[in-house]
């Protein structure tokens, strides 16, 4: 509460959106003046332009608290009454957007304007809130730009539930107001539309069902009708108008304005930059050493090319824990190849002369790149307690040259297609709706290249509501890698335990012989610098990452909501913690 009455003093804005500096003639504006911002299109369009970064950009951390990468984020005491990690209090973000909601009916602009930019005022506040909620359960719902001298500023926390219900009417009047569709070939495109709010709303609804806030009724709560019927209409109302899977799953993001895309942050160099290949790749083709890898757990969760894992016996390419281990890289889901970069691999990265392979064997590799202990290498890679030996290759632009991997502009998916899909295959399983929801992950593993054998299910369990939903979860996992699901997801579904005591490895290749026996560094180096290695010419071994400091996730029960700052307690005695931590406020439903 201190943030929200410091905001109270005076509101700056800095009118330096991408592509709107070129648009607007008016004074430099140094504190809020509501007849300049609301006196013309182009320095309205500003002012809301400037609130867009709430949706984020770019980042190869989304996923660093999973199992899906390396790190042990999840160490005991993570999470305090004190300190800042994982709480989510913008107020001064909400006051932004309240001041648009509050001040833009009493504009002189044309009503059609007023009504879109009030539109994108209102999913914005939804957007916010429902972060807010996410985290730590009721929030105060404040929708007026409090006055310091007249509005009592010590507000109470809302129920849960009137958040929730608060954010649907957000997202419910937004839709009223705004165009259902900008076409991607409109200069309004990355702008919010209703079909952005509408599956925002379908996303609320399926997290006001799930077991998080039910954690007294988790699966057969009445929310979840609610949830599958607007997700329902939701999907069916996108793919009437052209919303459709890309083909290429390699190309969701490096493909700009697909028909898979429903809302993306809009990069525009050099104003406005994504830097994911410089955290992704691996240090020698990159301007830093990677700063997440993916995990080996996360490696084996990928099915074969049936839609099976590979332990399953009923698999055509069912293989032993050893047996996978040295040809982990063969008969994959199809998205395996197009995310995961291992040892070995082609990696046609611009740079490099063709054929390029990419190799992590200490001793072979790069320095920036290696994992592993060989003795014969002369020296053990500098990397152990940070890389896995492999690398994130998903959403890579391997045309980009080395220098050019900090700064570019390919645009930032916020939603698109596959996870309305997910979330409606959801909300229908967990409402009795068994075969929609196998015909939503059909789609997806058809579209990834999986088999869809005799039966034509494509691997999928659907023998249970119980094993249809470990379905569900499962592709969301792989169909929606390093995209900053996994954790929310396994949180929302009280799945927490998944992460609590799971440790981290990787895989370590050592180079050698046809006959079995390790190949001479001096060899190995030579044929390596020819690219001439290839994954079969190496033998692997599994090492715990990091190998030093904490090795064990640590994850209590009280982390399925987080706290509020005992400072912002402190500052407002109405506002009440959370049971879990102290406190009288019940988040739940």
């Amino acid at each position: 509460m201190k943030m929200m009455k410091k905001i109270l003093l005076g509101l700056l804005i800095v009118l330096s959106f991408t592509r709107c500096s070129d648009v607007l003639d008016i004074e430099n504006l140094s504190t809020y003046n509501p007849e300049v911002v609301w006196g013309s299109e182009a320095s309205a369009n500003a002012y809301v332009a400037n609130l867009y970064p709430l949706f984020g950009n770019w980042s190869v951390w989304a996923d660093r608290g999973t199992d899906q990468t390396a790190g042990i984020d999840w160490y005991e005491g993570r999470i305090t009454l004190s300190n800042t990690q994982y709480r989510n209090w913008n107020y001064s973000r909400i006051r932004s957007i309240n001041q648009v909601i509050a001040d833009v009916d009493d504009s002189p602009l044309d009503q059609d304007v007023k009504d879109f930019i009030k539109g994108q005022a209102l999913t914005m506040r939804a957007w916010v809130y429902f972060g807010m909620v996410k985290y730590h359960g009721g929030v105060p719902y404040i929708m007026i730009p409090q006055d310091r001298y007249e509005d009592d500023l010590y507000v109470s926390r809302n129920s849960t539930a009137e958040c929730f219900d608060y954010i649907v009417q957000d997202l419910e009047d937004a839709i009223d107001l705004l165009p259902q569709q900008i076409k991607n070939s409109s200069t309004d495109y990355g702008k919010i539309d209703g079909n952005f709010a509408s599956a925002i709303k379908a996303k609320v609804l399926l997290y006001k069902a799930s077991p998080q806030f039910n954690p007294d009724n988790p699966w057969d709560n009445n929310y979840w009708n609610e949830a599958y019927t607007y997700n329902k209409s939701v999907y069916e109302s996108l793919t009437s108008q052209g919303y459709a899977l890309v083909e290429d799953y390699s190309r969701i993001a490096l493909s700009e304005r697909n028909s898979e895309v429903i809302f993306s942050v809009i990069n525009s160099e050099p104003d406005k930059t994504a830097n994911w290949d410089f955290g992704a790749r691996p240090g020698s083709v990159s301007r830093d050493a990677a700063h997440v890898v993916p995990s080996w757990e996360f490696v084996k969760r990928y099915p074969m090319k049936d839609g099976k894992l590979y332990s399953d016996p009923t698999s055509a390419y069912h293989k032993t824990d050893d047996e996978f281990l040295q040809t982990y890289w063969e008969n994959r889901d199809p998205r395996f190849e197009k995310s995961i970069l291992w040892n070995g691999k082609l990696y046609p990265v611009a740079g490099k002369k063709e054929g390029y392979r990419q190799y992590t064997s200490v001793g072979i590799a790069d320095e920036k790149d290696d994992f592993g202990i060989n003795p014969n290498a002369g020296a053990s890679s500098t990397n152990l307690d940070r890389f896995t030996g492999f690398y994130i290759l998903k959403n890579c632009n391997l045309a980009l040259e080395q220098v050019d991997v900090m700064n570019y502009d390919i645009d930032y998916v916020v939603m698109r297609l596959a996870e309305v899909i997910l979330n409606y295959a959801e909300a229908a399983n967990e409402a009795g709706h068994m075969t929609e929801a196998l015909d939503m992950i059909k789609l997806l593993r058809a579209r990834a290249g999986i088999e869809a054998g005799v039966d034509g299910k494509y691997g999928i369990n659907d023998a249970s509501k119980e094993t249809m939903r470990e379905v569900i979860i499962g592709e969301r996992d792989i169909e929606l890698s390093f995209e900053g699901h996994r954790f929310w997801d396994l949180r929302r579904l009280r799945m927490l335990d998944r992460l609590d005591g799971s440790t981290v490895h990787g895989v370590e290749a050592i180079a050698i012989n046809d006959d079995g026996t390790e190949m001479t560094m001096s060899e190995a180096r030579e044929k390596a610098l020819n690219n001439e290695l290839t994954e079969v010419n190496f033998k692997y071994s599994v090492l715990q990452v990091p190998r030093n400091g904490v090795k064990e996730n640590d994850l209590p029960d009280t982390y399925y909501f987080f706290p509020l700052l005992q400072s912002s307690i402190d500052a407002n005695e109405n506002l009440k913690q959370n049971v879990d931590w102290g406190g009288t406020f019940d988040p739940t439903l």
